[in-house]
């Protein structure tokens, strides 16, 4: 099949499974999707026990998605802007250093306990692991997937301020985790080499600050670019083509740089996003059909990779081991959240004013998604990558289905609806 032919097919079943949840489910598109498209996954294999045609014609269309590429590749820079760009700057700047503690320290603290905590697992289940794939696998589960955390946090009605908290963490954290989880990648295949041939702390730094504040750097510049060439022409064609080119020439320019390319794009979007950039550069109608671009890019990306999460299913490994790590795994990776998330939260409660039970809620509302899958894809069988794969999926089902469906009400219970009434208001 061709590329062309591939699209048309997920398309076309994107669209029916859309239909198919408004239709019948009414949940959230997001979750919706892909509860639909593992459903219909789920009859690709029963199918197959009468005729398997289906089924093969199925596992042949998703073998020639090369999912990690199309997420992190082409999609990733997309949704990033487009989920930055309409995110309240002044309650991020606001929020700015606890989520930047929630970005770092929350994510290493998390990765290496979920690392530690998963290698006994593992190994207990009769599974010959090293520490070092553990980390990965703590690496690639551990940051909040802002592609779901976006989609769902605009549904379930939490307070602004907690919001402000996910999604601002989430929007951060994933560049973070990527480079965390090469770093670690890089290392466990020997790649990070000292003065004396060893691995060596300075060098592991030296990569991390590059691609992390280097990629932050970066998308300062090319916001500010966009920035000015928005401010001196008034043409709202020209101007949406302006703000598709900041997404594409930056992420590919900061590939070729080897700076993080999600925390620039990331940067660029809340500069051409912020209010005061907004009314100074653009015209009222450049805003609409920005806008009205940019939430169309949304919702047809949202809802291919969703769809694409479901169709994952099958190049999953069923063994029954796989699966009840995978089962563990998610107490263990909630539990490693919770703990990661204390110090920070307590950090900052009194001096900006946290809601009551903000670790739980966040806990609870730290979604993982497409991000971790493609991560874990991108594995090699020498660090265990069908167990790996298969428990990263069943983490993350978990986590966008159950946790996604029943943050709004964990929220509502614990902050009661008064208080949920009064935030909202801020919206």
């Amino acid at each position: 099949m061709d590329l062309f032919i591939i699209a048309s097919i997920l398309i076309v079943l994107s669209a029916l499974f859309g239909y198919v949840n408004v239709k019948f489910l009414k949940l959230p598109n997001t979750i919706g999707l892909m509860i639909v498209a593992i459903l219909f996954t789920m009859g690709l294999f029963l199918t197959s026990l009468i005729n398997p045609a289906l089924l093969n014609l199925a596992e042949r269309l998703i073998a020639q998605i090369d999912f990690e590429t199309v997420l992190l590749d082409v999609m990733l820079g997309f949704l990033l802007f487009a989920g930055a760009m309409h995110t309240n700057f002044d309650q991020l700047k606001v929020q700015r250093w606890p989520i930047l503690l929630f970005a770092t320290v929350g994510v290493l603290t998390s990765t290496f306990l979920v690392g530690g905590m998963s290698y006994f697992l593992f190994n207990a289940l009769g599974h010959d692991i090293e520490f070092i794939h553990c980390l990965l696998f703590g690496a690639l589960i551990s940051p909040t997937d802002p592609i779901a955390v976006l989609g769902i946090m605009k549904k379930v009605g939490v307070p602004k301020k907690l919001e402000t908290k996910i999604v601002g963490e989430s929007l951060f954290n994933d560049g973070v985790g990527v480079v965390i989880f090469l770093t670690i990648f890089t290392i466990a295949s020997g790649g990070i080499e000292g003065d004396h041939g060893g691995s060596t702390l300075s060098s592991i730094i030296t990569l991390f600050g590059k691609e992390v504040f280097g990629g932050i750097a970066f998308g300062g510049v090319i916001g500010w670019i966009t920035f000015k060439l928005l401010k001196t022409i008034n043409d709202y064609e020209i101007e949406v083509m302006i703000t598709l080119a900041c997404v594409m020439g930056g992420y590919v320019l900061a590939h070729y740089l080897h700076l993080s390319a999600p925390l620039a794009i990331v940067v660029a979007g809340l500069i051409v996003g912020n209010d005061t950039v907004r009314d100074s550069a653009m015209s009222n109608i450049t805003e609409q059909f920005v806008d009205k671009f940019w939430e169309l890019v949304d919702i047809l990306l949202n809802a291919l990779l969703f769809v694409l999460i479901g169709l994952e299913l099958l190049i999953l490994t069923f063994e029954m081991s796989f699966l009840i790590a995978g089962c563990i795994s998610i107490f263990l990776v909630l539990i490693a959240r919770y703990l990661s998330l204390i110090i920070p939260v307590q950090i900052f409660s009194k001096r900006l004013e946290f809601l009551p039970h903000t670790s739980i809620i966040m806990t609870w509302g730290g979604l993982r998604g497409g991000i971790s899958i493609a991560l874990a894809l991108s594995l090699t069988d020498e660090m265990n990558r069908d167990l790996i794969l298969t428990v990263t999926y069943v983490v993350v089902v978990f986590s966008i289905i159950v946790q996604g469906l029943s943050i709004g009400n964990l929220a509502t219970r614990l902050l009661g609806k008064e208080n949920m009434i009064v935030n909202k208001d801020e919206h």
